[in-house]
């Protein structure tokens, strides 16, 4: 069997299309959502601030007036984040809901890809001082991301069993990871390139970000062609308004998730240490830029090597779970992301191998622990609720991730340094893992009523 080959109980059609929707949306999360766009929002917001662009020797130290409220420049991308992460814990559930009852189930998650690409593909408007534009189409992106993931997630539960989900959802995001190299490899070199191309650098990332919308909605093509839709199990009459009826449905759930206490803790586990993951996904290329001091190309190479790296980590981490146990292998990579966030404060400006060193450590452990811990959790959901328990997973997520970004914002803002910001996240880590050493997945697996896998 090669790396990337189905397992013999998947469905080869079906295994294709769910791994190709992972290589899809990784363009927007990779070149939008990690490297260019934060960046790249930070210095519109300077122009229109102070008139000009920020640097390490010169910084703009202007507020922009929002609704009376003076923000730092610097912060707004992490502000927005938070934003769209609250709005989202409130839609999502009401996805999902709907998800549980719909026959058509991939049209609801292409539906979600292609509205996020759009906005995506409209961030090539974004310039001078338009910041606001930027700050909508960035709140868009990325709740139709996460909108699109509720429903995708759940498909991991059809179309593979205990036993393949750990591998199906690993090589799902390994092949997210190879996409997101590729397209960004093309990026860079354009970004690099834009003065032979006879482009300035601002116009090289805005079509940087339009390739990004591209890349995510022809790609989608794939799984909408490849999957297959199959008959919910949630079979009660759908009558009046279905978004109303799912609020209510979310309301039982909720009610009744305190039947289901591992289930409820793995959760809020998962939510502490992927508010880790995320925010220092969402904050790198900032803190390489505004505190280390590189050049978008330095990062766009950088990021590079972190999805170059990644691909073989979710590999290796499928492998690691086979033979130790899921929960174990993500528990050792939570220790590697403590380790990696004080390396992290550590680091000294300018210097390019302390930071690439870096790259290489979050590229094993990325892609990883959020494929397992997806695989994981599917064990613990009660059948027939699969979209609406990984809404609660996506909006829990986005519930609580908003902390992170709030904390790197605000501790920027008081001290006027990332340094501290970034070393204050291993205490998402370390919550994390305490909690999740506490999950007892044997007994959740029986209380959820899903067949035991081999290895937990």
């Amino acid at each position: 069997m090669g790396l990337l080959s189905a397992p013999a109980a998947v469905d080869k059609r079906e295994y294709w299309g769910f791994s190709l929707y992972d290589w899809a949306n990784s363009g927007y999360v990779t070149t939008v959502g990690t490297v260019l766009f934060a960046p790249y929002l930070t210095s519109v917001a300077e122009t229109a601030a102070c008139g000009y662009v920020g640097t390490t020797d010169k910084p703009c130290h202007t507020n922009l007036d929002v609704l009376g409220l003076g923000l730092s420049p610097g912060s707004l991308a992490f502000y927005v984040v938070t934003v769209a992460t609250l709005v989202s814990a409130l839609f999502l559930p009401v996805v999902g809901a709907i998800a549980d009852r719909m026959a058509r189930k991939k049209l609801l998650m292409c539906g979600f890809a292609w509205t996020g690409a759009l906005a995506a593909c409209c961030m090539v408007f974004v310039g001078g001082g338009r910041w606001e534009l930027g700050a909508l189409l960035l709140l868009i992106g990325n709740l139709c991301l996460g909108s699109s993931l509720v429903v995708y997630d759940s498909i991991l539960i059809d179309i593979a069993g205990p036993d393949e989900r750990d591998d199906v959802s690993s090589r799902a995001w390994a092949f997210g990871y190879l996409g997101g190299f590729i397209l960004l490899a093309i990026n860079l070199a354009v970004v690099t390139a834009h003065d032979a191309l006879g482009l300035s650098q601002g116009t090289a990332v805005r079509l940087s970000l339009l390739s990004a919308g591209l890349w995510w909605g022809a790609f989608t093509f794939i799984p909408f062609t490849k999957l297959r839709n199959r008959p919910p199990v949630l079979v009660e009459p759908v009558r009046g308004n279905i978004v109303r009826q799912s609020f209510g449905q979310l309301s039982a759930t909720l009610k009744h998730m305190r039947t289901y206490p591992v289930t409820l803790l793995f959760l809020i586990a998962y939510l502490f240490f992927n508010d880790g993951i995320q925010t220092v996904i969402s904050v790198s290329s900032t803190y390489g830029e505004k505190q280390l001091g590189f050049e978008t190309q330095v990062l766009i190479a950088t990021i590079l090597l972190v999805q170059f790296v990644a691909f073989f980590g979710a590999l290796a981490f499928g492998r690691f779970a086979r033979r130790f146990g899921t929960k174990l292998t993500i528990m050792g990579g939570l220790v590697v992301w403590m380790l990696i966030v004080i390396a992290g404060f550590l680091l000294p400006a300018e210097q390019i191998a302390p930071f690439l060193a870096m790259g290489v450590a979050i590229g094993i452990v990325l892609g990883g622990t959020q494929a397992l811990s997806r695989s994981a959790f599917s064990q613990l959901i009660p059948k027939g609720r699969e979209a609406e328990y990984f809404s609660l997973y996506q909006a829990g997520e986005r519930g609580t991730s908003w902390l992170g970004t709030l904390v790197f914002g605000l501790v920027h803002q008081i001290t006027g340094s990332y340094r501290p910001a970034i070393v204050a996240l291993g205490l998402f880590f370390l919550i994390g893992l305490a909690l999740l050493s506490r999950v007892d997945m044997r007994r959740g697996i029986t209380e959820a009523g899903n067949t035991q896998p081999t290895l937990v």
